[in-house]
């Protein structure tokens, strides 16, 4: 497929393309060795697949880590690394094999974080250097098009491809673009409205909806709790008198519940490192905000589908297993669907709140890796 060069029309008169500084972090020694030769070529093949910003590499030598560790500790080794050197992307060449629970891979990236990593012994023993450059250039393109699609840019006249180019040229261009308020809800406002499409694109790569499905042990506890209010006439008796409002307030409190025992316990709530640059220093503020505000938007996602599910099955069991004339009887009043539908809604909540408690029974490993969708590279890995 032919590359398609950025046009004078592709931006307004007098923009400039931004520029987009991507890290390369590379273990001392051969690891570091290849990325020094690699770097050269790099912005130029950045630049070739994704055009519409001015592409920067720099190549810093640093380990990260001790030994063999997880992929999240990866991750946020290699995040605030970036956060650190002020950049907009990182990739981490590593000379140890990636740690995960699934099938050994060779790289994995995260759109959430605006990190890759690499495991260059993984990639064999044959044309090494020729390998690392292919994934990195095709990692990069993998978190600025949020996808393990390819993003290379079609021309004008192909509609598909025009909407895919238009949407990427405008992800650089929010990519390189920092937020001019470095202040408290003014950089907030700024970052969320003026990266709005950023935001969704990153939301859309952590698919929050499979949030609790990887969460067993929360899974287990919101079910079981459910099981026992659903059996429970008291249950029954405060689902009848609390009303709507009150029930209303009791499912949001629920939700609350889980996505602060996640968001606290797992210690996903980003800080930015102190800086000295006031450039450097308003960049890492918005990388920040950003990512917060992706991690509370999924989680929030991730629980509603939890409650959602959590209703109808609540619903489906109030049908089925608990009788209208005993219903009627322990609340000592004739009752209907809508007094099934209260009884199934405060079953949800309490179910929610019990998943809140396995939550916090889950590993900040677990927790991390299903609120952020780490994407591995199939291409190298098939």
């Amino acid at each position: 497929m032919a590359r398609h060069p950025v046009r004078a029309k592709d931006f307004a008169v007098g923009e400039e393309p931004a520029t987009v500084v991507v890290g390369l972090i590379a273990s001392p020694g051969p690891a570091a060795e290849m990325a020094e030769a690699l770097v050269g070529g790099l912005a130029r093949q950045m630049g070739e697949r994704l055009p519409g910003a001015r592409w920067s590499v720099r190549v810093v030598a640093d380990r990260l880590v001790g030994g063999p560790a997880p992929l999240h500790e990866l991750v946020a080794r290699t995040r605030r690394r970036l956060l650190d050197g002020g950049w907009q992307l990182a990739v981490f060449l590593t000379d140890l094999p990636l740690q995960t629970a699934r099938r050994p891979v060779v790289a994995h990236a995260s759109s959430a974080h605006g990190v890759a990593v690499l495991s260059l012994p993984a990639l064999g023993a044959v044309g090494v250097e020729r390998r690392a450059d292919e994934a990195i250039v095709r990692l990069v393109a993998v978190l600025v098009g949020g996808g393990d699609a390819p993003v290379d840019v079609k021309p004008s006249g192909d509609d598909g491809g025009g909407k895919h180019r238009d949407a990427l040229l405008r992800r650089l261009r929010e990519l390189g673009t920092v937020a001019g308020d470095d202040r408290g809800a003014g950089l907030v406002t700024g970052v969320i409205t003026g990266n709005l499409r950023l935001l969704i694109g990153m939301l859309r790569a952590n698919r929050p909806w499979r949030l609790a499905v990887e969460l067993s042990r929360a899974l287990v506890a919101a079910v079981a709790a459910g099981v026992f209010a659903l059996v429970t006439n008291d249950i029954w008796l405060l689902a009848d008198n609390l009303g709507w409002l009150r029930q209303t307030l009791v499912g949001a409190g629920s939700v609350l519940a889980v996505v602060l025992t996640l968001l606290l316990g797992a210690d996903l709530w980003e800080r930015a490192p102190p800086q000295r640059d006031p450039e450097v220093v308003r960049a890492t503020r918005e990388q920040v905000v950003l990512l917060n505000a992706v991690t509370v938007t999924t989680l929030v996602i991730g629980v509603l589908a939890l409650y959602c599910a959590l209703f109808v099955l609540s619903l489906v069991s109030v049908l089925l297993l608990v009788p209208p004339g005993l219903h009627a009887a322990a609340l000592d009043h004739p009752t209907g669907f809508s007094d099934q539908v209260e009884l199934a809604w405060l079953v949800s909540a309490l179910a929610t709140l019990g998943g809140a408690l396995g939550a916090g029974l889950e590993s900040d490993e677990t927790v991390r890796e299903a609120a952020y969708a780490y994407q591995p590279d199939r291409s190298l890995t098939g």
